[in-house]
């Protein structure tokens, strides 16, 4: 299993990824799964991928075939990144049929981020079927894998004018929720953050088991959310009775 989580705020963009991909009682690897393609000056973009591993590795050989073979349509020729969104959605769909026909066991689904020169930048889900969805104002995240244990505090913290280093902790805070739930979540932890209009490559930052900051963000993390529910209210049993 796995997460990934992207976020548009009006800074920019945030994505963070685990990286595990088999976990069992003696057995767990890693694979990476995020990638940054770009041209300073002219475009960028980040892919997280989740899903069938045969699957996304063969959509970002094709992607990385695309460009190095100077295909009519590649990350390098596409003018918007909804023009991305589609040609990664149809990579997506066509390797699934490929392996043995497609089906759910070969299924999988990315986040595609980032901006090009001359239009905004914008991030999208995209599914098996190769259609996708966009953030919005009212929801500023999209989520793949293993979603629903870092939800909520997505959903609580964040917006579109959350400033850029506060949304890339929330991140971390919903893969950390993710992790504790899901032992098939795990590190290393990919994280890049990419800023508004710089048209340059993200800053990138992979934090491994032993990582001292994430040790440190999971210890004070926890110790808070137990102190914020020590001030809670008592309970009532009664609604007239405060007492």
């Amino acid at each position: 299993m796995t997460y990934c989580v992207g976020i548009a705020v009006d800074e920019g963009l945030v994505f963070v990824s685990d990286s595990r991909t088999n976990a069992g009682v003696d057995n767990v690897s890693t694979y990476s799964k995020m990638r940054r393609y770009g041209v300073p000056g002219e475009r960028q973009f980040v892919i997280c991928t989740a899903g069938n591993l045969a699957t996304t590795q063969g959509v970002i050989a094709q992607i990385e075939r695309d460009m190095r073979d100077n295909a009519e349509v590649n990350l390098m020729t596409v003018s918007s990144v909804a023009e991305a969104a589609s040609y990664v959605g149809a990579l997506n769909l066509a390797q699934q049929k490929k392996n043995t026909g497609g089906g759910p066991v070969f299924e999988a689904s990315l986040l595609l981020g980032g901006e090009v020169a001359g239009a905004p930048r914008r991030l999208f889900r995209i599914y098996a079927e190769g259609n996708y969805i966009e953030t919005s104002n009212q929801t500023p995240f999209l989520q793949v894998g293993e979603s629903k244990y870092g939800k909520p505090i997505l959903d609580r913290v964040l917006s579109v004018n959350t400033p850029l280093e506060r949304a890339a902790l929330c991140g971390l805070v919903s893969m950390d929720a993710t992790m504790r739930s899901n032992l098939t979540v795990g590190p290393p932890i990919e994280v890049g953050i990419y800023n508004s209009g710089s048209l340059a490559p993200c800053r990138y930052v992979s934090y491994d088991e032993d990582s001292e900051f994430l040790r440190e963000l999971k210890s004070n993390w926890n110790q808070q959310i137990k102190e914020a529910f020590d001030r809670l209210p008592p309970m009532v049993w009664n609604e007239g009775d405060k007492s």
